[in-house]
């Protein structure tokens, strides 16, 4: 996957998922994709970490920077994956001007190995995801989501003086959710 400019025009979509990129993962409703299934973090965490050692947030920007910021890793995540990569001997952690910089071991760069078609799925998977995310299509519907938004925002905040006009706003977006609903292959 070739990298981009962070400012790929989704400021709408943004503005919904929130400053730290979409964030998606296990558990996220209604959403259609997950960046990770279960399991799935250490092995790119290992392929990370076979490129250089790192610290827990180096790790977290890596992942965030890998996607083009779609993918912010906490730290609820990541730390609990590194240490269990060092129970299991594929990580070793020294202290390094007060930080815990972790580093692949030779069993891990095996364990790595023995699992590559694994962690290319997971990679192209992801990268399949970013692309079609980023195509031209999608800057245009961002467009389109922003001005909604704004469009909305200004009528229901600024310049609906009644119970009734907000409810007028409410419908017309509810029926375009429900139309965009239908669009979805297999939708009634």
């Amino acid at each position: 996957m070739s990298r981009r400019h962070r400012d790929f025009g989704l400021g709408g979509f943004e503005a919904c998922f929130g400053p730290m990129g979409f964030a998606f993962g296990a558990g996220r409703r209604g959403v259609g994709f997950r960046f990770f299934d279960r399991g799935d973090l250490k092995y790119v965490i290992l392929k990370l970490l076979s490129k250089k050692p790192m610290h827990g947030y180096e790790v977290m920007r890596a992942l965030e920077e890998e996607w083009c910021g779609c993918y912010s890793a906490s730290p609820g995540s990541v730390y609990p994956t590194l240490q269990m990569l060092e129970d299991q001997g594929y990580v070793v952690c020294e202290e390094q001007e007060g930080k815990k910089v972790y580093s692949i071991t030779e069993e891990g760069r095996e364990f790595l190995a023995e699992n590559g078609d694994l962690v290319d799925d997971i990679l192209d998977r992801i990268s399949e995801f970013t692309d079609r995310l980023f195509r031209t299509e999608m800057r245009d519907l961002s467009r389109s989501f922003r001005k909604l938004s704004r469009v909305t925002f200004q009528r229901g905040v600024r310049w609906a003086e009644t119970p009734e006009q907000l409810e007028k706003i409410k419908e017309i977006l509810e029926r375009a959710a429900r139309e965009i609903e239908e669009l979805r292959p297999g939708a009634a």
